[in-house]
């Protein structure tokens, strides 16, 4: 018999499981060896922007209309099995982005594929967060589950660390061996082990998902589903007017999610090409980031049973809007104006600061903004809501790389190229202004009535 204690830890490991494609992939090894392959800071940091812009995109057109799918048929676990498929095969495909011999077309849609994948499977999975608990427990579960995710990261990155990636320079991972499995390090494969490593990651720690999560919602799609479920999905939108919390909620998350998933995307690429940091240096960043992450996001779980999600959320914003204005004073050669030596020590323990307030505050606000979330939806509609909740974080998905990618192409710098970021996060911070703490719950009820 599976048990409550057993159900969450269940969901607990979607978390553990997924996490690497952010820190491995988006962030901390596979993006800034890109920009090692292509030799260009500016050029890889377009190129990393325009390629994540499309698959946000992708996902921002389809994310609603699958959560609605899922709530009028049931099953959500056959759509997990699906999205997971399309998560391992897009990761594991970048072990084939070897130095000299890639094509960055086909590594960028490989890419997209696995990004996808894990975007949708996660509509699937948050919108079961209110089967696992009470109202006043789901802030401490989400955010219990989402340090168990960034634990999960901080493992899968040690692991890249000290036995896989290795430096362009020496040849040798962060402890100073000879990657593992006799991998040859002139040829990058022990970096490139990054996508096999993902993808193995996925589909070995989702088996206790699968085996302790059951989804109560029945089964069995009713004829003509898909074109029920995209009137459902427009018949929402045109009510969303009707409930100006949610609403509000949505926009505002629409743009501070962006702005911090565009700090994560482009994070470990800015400090390869400002601070001409290594892969393994920027995974030592990485570490700090983590693990800040995983404590502030338990934490933050405290808070938010304490205070409720939106003044948690309100504090994580404004944070993060303060490392989004100084990273553009911090570079090899000046700390917020002030010239330093370019062997100076001080633009890197400046950054490895504000990676350790990027991964706090993220950690913190990421799982809030999902509890929030659930406080936000029609109880009888989840998965749709968070169908929607993945469109407010994706219609926009586009805006913060495609706009890194636009400025950093027009100016040339990389430092410019980020002062998007900024608009963005306040743009969020003004608009929650008008969420209600605890929702539209009197338009639901009426709605049942």
């Amino acid at each position: 018999m599976t048990t409550k204690r057993k159900r969450i830890w269940g969901w607990f490991f979607f978390d553990w499981a997924s996490q690497p494609y952010n820190t491995l992939l988006l962030t901390f090894i596979f993006a800034p060896y890109i920009k090692e392959l292509m030799q260009d800071g500016a050029a890889a940091q377009s190129a990393w922007g325009f390629g994540i812009g499309a698959a946000g995109v992708v996902i921002a057109l389809l994310a609603p209309v699958l959560g609605a799918l899922a709530d009028m048929s049931g099953n959500r676990m056959r759509w997990i099995w699906l999205f997971s498929g399309a998560y391992v095969v897009g990761s594991f495909a970048l072990w084939w982005a070897a130095p000299g011999n890639f094509n960055l077309y086909v590594i960028l849609t490989f890419f997209a594929l696995g990004m996808i994948g894990m975007e949708f499977a996660t509509i699937f999975t948050n919108s079961m967060l209110p089967d696992l608990g009470t109202r006043e427990e789901i802030g401490r579960i989400s955010g219990n589950g989402w340090a168990f995710g960034y634990l999960g990261g901080l493992v899968s990155l040690v692991v890249m660390l000290v036995f896989l990636a290795e430096s362009g320079d020496t040849g040798k991972t962060l402890v100073g061996m000879d990657p593992i499995f006799g991998l040859d390090a002139q040829a990058r494969e022990g970096t490139r082990a990054v996508g096999p490593l993902t993808a193995i990651w996925y589909a070995v720690f989702m088996i206790p998902f699968f085996v302790w999560v059951r989804d109560p919602k029945p089964a069995g799609a009713p004829p003509g589903a898909v074109k029920r479920a995209l009137a459902e999905v427009l018949t929402t939108l045109r009510a969303l007017p009707r409930t100006p919390s949610l609403f509000a909620y949505l926009a505002s998350s629409m743009f501070y999610r962006d702005a911090l998933n565009g700090m994560y995307v482009f994070g470990g690429i800015y400090a390869a090409g400002v601070l001409e940091w290594s892969v393994v240096d920027t995974g030592v960043f990485g570490i700090l980031a983590i693990i800040a992450g995983a404590l502030f996001a338990w934490i933050g779980g405290f808070a938010d049973a304490r205070f409720g999600p939106k003044p948690v959320i309100t504090a994580s914003i404004l944070v993060l809007t303060f490392v989004a204005v100084s990273i553009i004073f911090v570079s090899r050669d000046s700390v917020y104006g002030i010239p330093v030596g370019r062997d100076s020590s001080l633009p890197d323990i400046t950054f490895y600061l504000f990676g350790a307030m990027i991964g706090a505050a993220g950690g913190i606000i990421q799982a809030a903004s999902r509890s929030m979330m659930v406080r936000q939806a029609n109880p009888d509609r989840m998965a749709e809501a968070f169908g929607l909740y993945a469109l407010a974080g994706k219609a926009t998905s586009f805006i913060a790389p495609l706009s890194i990618g636009v400025v950093t192409s027009w100016t040339q710098s990389q430092q410019l190229g980020v002062t998007p970021l900024m608009v963005l996060f306040l743009l969020g911070l003004f608009l929650l202004l008008w969420v209600k703490p605890d929702g539209d719950s009197k338009a639901w009820d009426a709605a049942a009535d």
